[in-house]
């Protein structure tokens, strides 16, 4: 009897090993790879299925640069780990992180290096794209897009003009920074459209229906998108922010086998988790 106990406590243990061994050794189901202008999410399994972040194509409301539309860079430093799990695009006076699992956690890190004051609409777009055409995801490169309304999902404008779906909680302050007639220095490729957006999240499935991919940030200005480059363009607001003061924000990317409502729930319960 007592060996049959011991017997049994040794395979109980040998199978506790191999759990746990498994658990901690997994493979991840992304990794990241470098590209000319910042860095790409990969599915290992499915190499051919990856998104690309170009950070940053553009600055809103002064931050960064004076001016309320300015141009971002186009050349930055990636610093890839050799495992391909964790890297950071780096660029004068902010750096973005990822790490990756099932996508990959951002964390951008901001510092004004001017001596002015930048306002508290300051934002910066990330090119969040199925990348450049030698390269790109033609199962992505589609209009299948979605912002977060109060009504829940709704699909971005398909053809120019592409409309802002601004921060519902900032649109008075929005409102109030237009010219006399209204209008924004972007105003004639992005016109302000009257549906807010009431999360910094974009979503996108593809083109087969078996995928989607997304990204979020914890602060944003608004959500547009179908660029050229069938972009998803989601601003992340930084301001406001003093000379030499550093601002961190969280991020979000997603790409995994399922459907627009599957990114959703995920995210929701993100969020649900950051709040508590």
């Amino acid at each position: 009897m007592t060996r049959r106990l011991q017997c049994t406590a040794i395979s109980f243990c040998l199978i506790s090993f191999l759990v746990c061994t498994e658990t901690v050794f997994a493979f991840p189901e992304m990794r990241l790879s470098e590209w000319d202008r910042g860095i790409s999410v990969d599915s290992i399994d499915h190499p051919e299925m990856r998104m690309y972040l170009w950070f940053y194509e553009w600055h809103m409301f002064g931050a960064i640069r004076e001016g309320q539309h300015t141009r971002g860079n186009w050349k930055n430093h990636v610093a890839l780990k050799a495992d391909r799990r964790r890297a950071e695009v780096v660029s004068g006076n902010y750096g973005v992180k990822l790490d990756v699992d099932d996508g990959a956690e951002l964390v951008l890190s901001i510092t004004n290096t001017t001596a002015r004051q930048w306002p508290p609409l300051a934002s910066v777009i990330a090119c969040f794209n199925p990348g450049p055409e030698k390269t790109r995801n033609r199962q992505f490169a589609n209009t299948k897009t979605f912002f977060h309304a109060k009504s829940g999902l709704m699909p971005l404008a398909m053809k120019a003009p592409r409309e802002i779906h601004y921060n519902h909680e900032l649109r008075k302050a929005i409102d109030a920074a237009a010219n006399d007639e209204g209008k924004y220095a972007w105003s004639s490729k992005w016109p302000k459209s009257d549906v807010d957006a009431v999360d910094g999240l974009i979503i996108r499935e593809s083109t087969d229906g078996k995928w989607v991919t997304g990204i979020a940030w914890d602060r944003f200005l608004g959500a547009q998108g179908h660029n050229p480059w069938e972009c998803m363009h989601l601003s992340i607001r930084v301001g406001p922010l003093g000379p030499k003061e550093t601002r961190k924000v969280h991020g979000r990317i997603w790409l995994f086998e399922g459907t627009k409502q599957d990114l959703l729930k995920k995210f929701l319960v993100r969020k649900a988790g950051k709040d508590k």
